[in-house]
């Protein structure tokens, strides 16, 4: 697995371990995915390799393009073509930045990409690399995610509101909150399953905005909502546009008859006491 310190690879790694599956992790000090000799060696030997390397710095990489471009489309190449020549089933990790953010109902998997940040256009190109180099291979799209492991909205707004007695959050832009845990789960249920390849998408059920997520973290603290105001996009301006609507849909996953993560909201209480900890759950100042 690359990408397999980071906060999806990481629950992934334990996923695995739970069910007996036995594991090689590499992060970025272990494969360059650049490297198309160093993937071929690092996939030798393996049935299944999941893909979770990428350049995710979406503003750095409106002035970094090439940079990201060499991570998300020509290392995702390289690992497809090395899979491919190994035989083994390819899961590759993408996002919901390949889409412009304009729709106004879930974006179906066979939705033509469209995206409007370099980070966006780097990733789906990583996405054509795939499906070309790897006739077996799964892209597993996901969106808005939080974990234990790693910086996360969550945790940054838990953190602010032990500190600050309001906080302003965006209410313009809306997705689907999903928890590393939740994507773990679906991509072993996918590789289990030995679903036809295609396009699958990782996220929870239900729409957010930021806003509304913020004060779901402000509730399991178990402080006032209200303390969480609404403000728009324009107040917070950053060098990478954000899609307004980043809401995905599961109908691929039902029509093989793999249930998708739950809603949002539910998945969250959940993960809550995992993610945000019992200190920061207190909302202590």
């Amino acid at each position: 697995m690359t990408g397999g310190r980071g906060m999806l690879g990481t629950d992934l790694v334990e996923r695995l371990k739970r069910s007996g599956r036995s594991v090689t992790v590499a992060g970025s000090a272990d494969l360059d995915v650049r490297d198309a000799d160093a993937c071929a060696a690092a996939v030798r030997g393996h049935a299944v390799v999941v893909n979770c390397a990428a350049w995710t710095a979406v503003d750095d990489a409106e002035q970094a393009e090439a940079d990201a471009f060499a991570v998300n489309a020509v290392g995702a190449a390289n690992l497809a073509r090395a899979a491919a020549r190994e035989g083994a089933r390819l899961v590759h990790v993408s996002t919901d930045y390949v889409f412009d953010g304009s729709a106004s109902t879930p974006y179906p998997e066979d939705t033509l990409p469209a995206p409007r940040s370099a980070y966006g256009r780097t990733k789906a190109a990583g996405e054509w690399a795939v499906r070309a180099e790897h006739d077996d291979a799964l892209v597993v799209r996901t969106a808005w995610l939080y974990g234990r492991y790693g910086r996360c909205f969550p945790r940054t707004i838990a953190g602010a509101l032990t500190q600050r007695e309001h906080l302003d959050v965006v209410a313009d832009q809306v997705g689907q909150p999903t928890w590393t845990v939740d994507v773990a789960d679906l991509i072993v249920r996918l590789v289990e399953a030995g679903v036809p390849a295609g396009t699958y998408h990782a996220t929870s059920g239900g729409v957010a905005s930021w806003h509304a997520f913020a004060q779901a973290v402000a509730q399991e603290q178990g402080l006032d909502p209200a303390r969480v105001r609404e403000t728009t996009s324009e107040a917070f301006p950053r060098p990478a546009p954000r899609p307004a609507y980043s809401v995905l849909g599961h109908d691929a996953l039902r029509a093989l008859g793999v249930e998708p993560i739950a809603d949002w909201r539910q998945r969250f209480t959940v993960a809550a006491p995992v993610v945000l900890g019992a200190d920061v759950r207190t909302g202590a100042r």
